[in-house]
This record gives C-alpha cells, structure tokens and sequence, in this order.
C-alpha cells in the first residue's frame, strides 16, 4: 500500500473542504502536489500556460460559487507570477488559496537557484501567509489558511518546499474539511436607534449601494421604498441592484453618470451599503452613514457622521423597522427623473452606421443576444467601461472583472475560471486588444481543454486576432462593418465549444465622468470643465466619440 503523503493528505482536507479545481502550472518543485492530485478523485487540475491566469481563473471561480478556489505555483518564478492575480482575489474579497512551492529546505537562506521568499512578497495581498516547514507542521498550518481564506474572505498563501510535498504523513489523519461559518453581524441596538433618528430627520437620503449589498438586495430595496431614497450603485454593486429596480439611477464615479453624481450631491444624507467606494472627489462634504462588516473601511472615503459594523443584510434588517418619518417622493422623483434622460441620451449614443464600430454597441449587442444566465467577464479599459454602462443584468447574469486593482488581461483567464465552476452557463470574455496580448497564450488554454468561453476582442489596433486563434485551432471571425456585427455575435454565441470574434472598433471613445477635477480634466476645453463643475454635467454628452471629442478640444 502506498504510504500517504503530506500532499495527499492536503489534497484530501481540499476536496473535504468544498475545492473541485486547482488552477496552475506543473513544475518539479510541484511534482509531488500534482502526483497526489494524479492519484486522488474529485478534484480536477486545470493547467495554463502562465501562473497568473491561473490565479486570475481561480479568483473568477471564488467570485462565481462563493466557496474557496485555489491556485498554485512552483518555486520562484512560478509563484512570483501568481502575484497579480493574488491582488485582484484580495481586493475582491474572495476566498483563496494559493499553494507556493519552495526551493529544498536546506537551501533556504543561501539564495539557492530561483530562491524567492513568497510568505514575504504576499505579505501585502493576503490574509494569511506562512510557511510549511517541516511535514509536522503541514496539517496545522494548512487549516489555518484555509479558514483564514474563507472566513476571511481573501488570500490565504502556504509556501511549501518541494520535499515536504512528498514526505510521508506521520501519522496519517482523517481530512477536516473547513467550511465557512454564517454568523449574524449587526451594530448595537443603541446605534441602530441613531442610525435611524439621522435618517428621519434628513429630507433627502441618497444610497450608495455596492458589493457588500449580495444576498441582501430585497432588504435594500425594501429600505429605499421607506426612505424614498434613489439608489447609486457601484460597478461591483450593478449585477446586485441595477435591474428591476425602480429607485435606481446608475452609477456615480469614473464610469458613472451625470445622474449618479448629481443624487449624491443633491442629497443632505448618504447612506453608504457595503461599499468601498474609492473615488473621493465624487463625495461631497455631507451626512453620511456607512455600514461595512469590515470595520476597517469604514470612514476610508468620507468623514463619517456615523460608523456601523455589520452585514448590510442585518444591520438593514434591524434598522427598517426603527424609521419613524413620513417621506415625500421629491428627491428620488428628480433622481430618476434625470437618469431616465441620462439612459436615454447614452443609448443614443451608439452610432449605427458607424465604420469602425462604436464600442459601446458590442456590448449592446452582446446584452441583446447572450443567454439570460451569462457570466460576462470584462478587461479593465475600455471593455470594461462599455459593460458598465451597456450590459443589462437580470439577478441571473453575472459581471466579473478586476474592478478594485484595475489590472488588464483579466477576462481571458476569468472565463477560464468561470466556465471551469460553472460549466453549463454561457461564458462570453470581454477583452481589449491590449489585454488578451499580454495573455495570449491562454487561448491555446481554451483549445486543450475545449472550454466553452466566447472571446470578443474590441480591437482598435492592429494585430488580427481572429488569424491568431485560427492558427491556434479556434474557430474566429473578424467584423469592420456595423452591418455585420449581430449576425457575428449571434453565430458566435451559438457555436459548441471556443471561438473568437475580433470586431474593429473606433479607436477614442472616452467615457466623460459626471463630475470632474482640474487634474482629471487635462486636454478638455475650459469650456467644458467650467460646464460640469458648475453641476451641468448632464449637459454634455456621457460618452464622447472621437468627432464629439474634436469640436470639444476645437
């Protein structure tokens, strides 16, 4: 019988856990990881061509089910690698675990051939880094990171020289697995009675709703019903809030719109729900209340009249009842009101006849002809800016990105990711012709393992895409005219197994934030800064294409 070892018994304690997938590529320091995977059952090694999407595909497997994912790298390089995606999972807030392998033990400290100290360069993206030095250690620390990972919810990272992989587990244990717990976490009855008496006596609330708002949309709604509070949300919040919700009125910030930034400033009190909001010059001097269960965010963003620790599922749940104010309509009127106008201005603005193609109308074709339950996965850039503002959510289509670290060529490998969880659900990966470059090798990814993720490059460059994945063995089509495009799309979408569409797209199409600085404003008229600083944001135009630009610059 063959003798378990110390990497038997980690995969063992993963697949008790709830992991079904390791994400990575194989290297000798790795080897006795990957033999106990060989010899194991219910966990299924997904190999990339690089170490960040592998790490970028299991933030996108976290963010999907919920449960933990992991990634793996071998010594050196290989886990330096994991380093980008190791950010994205962390500021994310999903559950990971990164396995790196380390040069032999007795090397440590001699800078020994591709010697890298992992538990030190994680130190800044994880929740939990240690190192498994001894085969003693392994089962100790090994579950301590992992429910440092999941309860957490960030990256947990165990650094483990390639022997200790291989040496035997003495004595062997039965795995534990480690499953997330579900407490209850509210403020005191006492602030939750202040919280309240803010409110009541504020006219006119705003509520910036983000990710934190998950599993919690029907007690928002119901609490924006008994403020008569118009709803702002984030772009991590937009898959959350946005559809079929009659308070809503957009977002606010870099990718917002005018009507977004003008309910916030137009409000005496924001009440700000599971968000991280970074853009502080889109906060005006106001009463704000923020609830977070991390209460380390709170007051990072705006000086707070009031701080709550919470879920925002509990905190709203113990705060609705204490509202004593009768409300009148006015505000969240006005604000809906202007994002109606706001919405219909922006949907005009994708020019039909347009050669090359108006950016934004991919994406609008995209929304039209994808599945109702489609996982969208988006680059930072451009495709991420035309998937926030033209991409329409239903509470059954999910919008994955790296919308926290801002980091390219993230939606190739999320569709990796995504499609691996969650194989019967439509995957369409939104990439910029910048982003899928830096990661161009993954398409093979997709070939080799025939996953079923529709890549759609908006291309406003000069590489041919479409020739690439040709050579690579994928099925592709290149679109220049508009004409062509949802005939394209629609083919696309409908194929068995990966294809790319290349689609040419204009080359500047700058998306204007509904309200902007000095600094940000570099390149624009006086005009126009005088005109959105002076709140007239919604007079100039969301999205101004390159002839708009043009007149604008004169």
């Amino acid at each position: 019988m063959t003798r378990m070892t110390v990497a038997d018994n980690m995969v063992a304690v993963l697949r008790e856990s709830g992991v079904r997938r390791l994400y990575g590529v194989p290297g000798d320091s790795l080897n006795g990881l990957v033999d106990a995977l060989r010899r194991s059952a219910g966990i299924e090694w997904i190999p990339v061509r690089h170490e960040e999407a592998a790490a970028l595909a299991a933030g996108a497997d976290a963010a999907l089910t919920g449960r933990l994912a992991v990634c793996v790298g071998g010594c050196g390089p290989g886990s330096t690698h994991l380093i980008n995606g190791l950010y994205d999972a962390q500021r994310n807030g999903v559950p990971l675990l990164a396995i790196a392998a380390q040069v032999p033990g007795a090397e440590i400290g001699g800078e020994y051939f591709q010697e890298t100290h992992p538990e030190e360069s994680f130190e800044e993206c994880s929740v939990y880094s240690a190192v498994i030095s001894h085969p003693e250690h392994a089962e100790h620390i090994f579950g301590m990171a992992i429910r440092a990972a999941v309860e957490r919810r960030g990256v947990a990272v165990v650094v483990v020289p390639g022997e200790v992989f291989l040496a035997p587990a003495d004595p062997p244990s039965l795995p534990v697995g480690v499953q997330a717990t579900s407490p209850v976490v509210r403020p005191s009855d006492a602030e939750l009675r202040t919280a309240a008496g803010i409110l009541d006596s504020s006219s006119r609330v705003t509520i910036l709703a983000g990710a934190g708002c998950a599993g919690a949309r029907d007690e928002v709604l119901a609490l924006a019903a008994a403020l008569q509070a118009p709803i702002v949300h984030t772009l991590r919040g937009k898959e959350i809030l946005e559809f079929d919700n009659p308070y809503d009125v957009g977002m606010t910030g870099l990718l917002g719109f005018a009507s977004g930034y003008k309910a916030i400033r137009d409000a005496d009190t924001i009440l700000m729900l599971g968000t991280d909001f970074p853009y502080r010059q889109f906060l005006p001097k106001r009463t704000y209340i923020q609830v977070d269960v991390r209460g380390e965010r709170l007051g990072r963003r705006a000086d707070l009249t009031l701080a709550l620790v919470g879920t925002v599922r509990d905190t709203v749940a113990g705060l609705r009842p204490l509202l004593r104010a009768e409300r009148t309509s006015g505000h969240l009127d006005a604000a809906c009101a202007h994002y109606r106008r706001a919405r219909d201005h922006l949907d005009d603005r994708a020019v039909a006849d347009r050669v090359p193609v108006h950016p934004e109308l991919v994406a609008r074709t995209l929304s039209a002809v994808a599945a109702d339950d489609a996982v969208f996965t988006v680059d930072a850039g451009s495709p991420m800016v035309w998937a926030a503002r033209s991409l329409r959510m239903n509470g059954k289509r999910r919008l994955l990105g790296s919308f926290n670290h801002g980091s390219m060529a993230t939606a190739l490998p999320n569709g990796i990711g995504a499609k691996a969880a969650s194989s019967g659900r439509q995957v369409v990966a939104m990439a910029g012709d910048g982003g899928l470059s830096l990661l161009l090798g993954e398409l093979r990814t997709l070939v080799q393992l025939q996953l079923d993720v529709k890549v759609v490059v908006f291309n406003d460059d000069t590489p041919h895409f479409a020739d690439v994945a040709a050579a690579m063995g994928m099925p592709s089509r290149r679109v220049t005219h508009v004409d062509d495009l949802r005939d394209a799309a629609t083919e696309l979408l409908g194929r068995d197994g990966p294809a790319l569409l290349e689609v040419i797209t204009a080359r500047q199409e700058p998306a204007i934030p509904p309200a902007i600085a000095a600094a940000q404003a570099k390149g624009l008229s006086l005009y126009a800064i005088r005109t959105i600083l002076a709140g007239r944001g919604d007079e100039l135009l969301d999205l101004v294409s390159t002839h708009v630009a043009r007149r604008l610059l004169g």
